[in-house]
């Protein structure tokens, strides 16, 4: 039913074009988080944590939805002998999702709850004391979209001398299917882009990663220290978006792709009180579509992360009860969004009154009134400057 405005004249809930009204589009929820923590050593501890969340949103029209997570993790760390450093773990999560379908898309089934199993265990050897350590481990789960995965990785450093250590890295990772990709409709007739309509792809597995890491770090001199890393990542089963003559389109896994780049960072301390950081991040993304597949507009997606990104962050502690700090951001544009490059500027004052308690006030993006940061023109939304309070209490 139409909503009355205060000018007496009626405004739907979703604009002519099909698109929900922005005005309309309602967040809300709340989390909890309880962690406790023993201490049996320096090299010795157990933390076991729990999480609960709630995520209502509402999209008059549109969509519903009501998603509770629960989460539970335990973690063990304990020494190996005189060379051996363990760390263990195990989590479970259960997520219980409950959509409002509409005619215009909907989730199948509408309601579900999934399960995640998980462990890890890492160890870091001493090979050679106090110059070269390797840390061998990997994650294992249990998911109710793609079965049994795992994520094994290996971190080789080596010390140089007192101010200089070298790393290196390989590791395999993967996302997970989700709801999106399994279980999304949209009938026919909806989008003249979609004329046949889109089912979620029943057979989407996991997308896979491998990546390479090598990074060097230095304390050049006392005060200032610079960290240099480069990266590879080889990515397979990339999500793809595949037409289909006289049959809905469907989400498959017809895509492969590869990133690289290096980033560089710097901290100085200019007094006891006073330090200052820099970061830079340069990103090179190329897609490619598999034999067989019939996507021909995924690849286009190179163009949706920034090639440069800059940041540079100021902290100071003013008096040992109150902190400032002011972080300055560069963000390259995104081409295939048309979304121009941006300044944006954050600042944080906090009073800690005792040990346990912070108030902060908090300023974001406060160098412009809005700025796009991504999505396509005309729903693209953008970010607004906003200030906050905020209280910390730790216990």
């Amino acid at each position: 039913m139409p909503k009355r405005t205060g000018d007496g004249t009626h405004r739907s809930c979703v604009r002519e074009d099909g698109q929900p009204n922005a005005r309309d589009v309602s967040v809300d929820g709340g989390n909890v988080v309880g962690r406790w923590t023993k201490s049996f050593s320096e090299a010795s501890n157990l933390k076991v944590q729990f999480y609960y969340d709630h995520t209502h949103r509402e999209i008059p029209n549109l969509f519903r939805e009501n998603l509770d997570t629960f989460d539970w993790d335990f973690q063990h760390r304990f020494p190996l002998w005189k060379r051996h450093d363990i760390v263990w773990g195990l989590g479970y999560r259960l997520s219980d999702d409950h959509v409002g379908n509409s005619r215009i898309l909907a989730f199948i089934p509408p309601n579900l709850t999934t399960e995640l199993f998980s462990g890890f265990v890492q160890d870091e050897i001493t090979l050679v004391e106090n110059r070269l350590k390797l840390a061998l481990g990997s994650k294992l789960e249990h998911n109710d979209f793609s079965g049994f995965e795992y994520q094994p990785s290996g971190r080789l450093s080596l010390r140089l001398t007192d101010r200089q250590s070298l790393w290196g890295a390989v590791s395999r990772a993967v996302r997970t299917p989700s709801r999106i990709d399994r279980d999304f409709f949209i009938p026919p007739g909806i989008s003249p882009a979609l004329s046949n309509g889109l089912a979620g792809g029943p057979g989407f597995v996991s997308e896979k990663l491998i990546a390479y890491e090598l990074g060097y770090r230095a304390r050049l001199f006392d005060p200032l220290s610079v960290s240099l890393a480069v990266f590879y990542n080889d990515y397979d089963d990339l999500r793809s978006f595949e037409l289909r003559t006289n049959a809905p389109a469907i989400f498959a896994n017809g895509l492969t792709g590869e990133t690289y780049g290096a980033e560089i960072t710097a901290t100085y301390q200019v007094t006891p009180w006073w330090r200052l950081h820099a970061g830079y991040t340069y990103l090179q993304m190329n897609l490619h579509t598999k034999h067989g597949s019939a996507d021909t507009t995924s690849e286009d997606q190179e163009g949706d992360s920034p090639h440069h990104q800059l940041l540079l962050r100021s902290s100071m502690d003013i008096t040992d009860k109150i902190q400032w700090d002011a972080t300055v951001r560069y963000v390259d544009n995104l081409p295939h969004q048309f979304v121009p490059a941006y300044w944006a500027m954050d600042a944080r004052l906090a009073w800690l009154p005792c040990k346990n308690l912070e108030f902060a006030v908090v300023g974001q993006n406060l160098l412009d009134n809005r700025h796009p940061e991504f999505g396509t023109l005309p729903a693209r939304k953008e970010i607004q400057h906003s200030i906050y309070g905020k209280i910390t209490w730790h216990f």
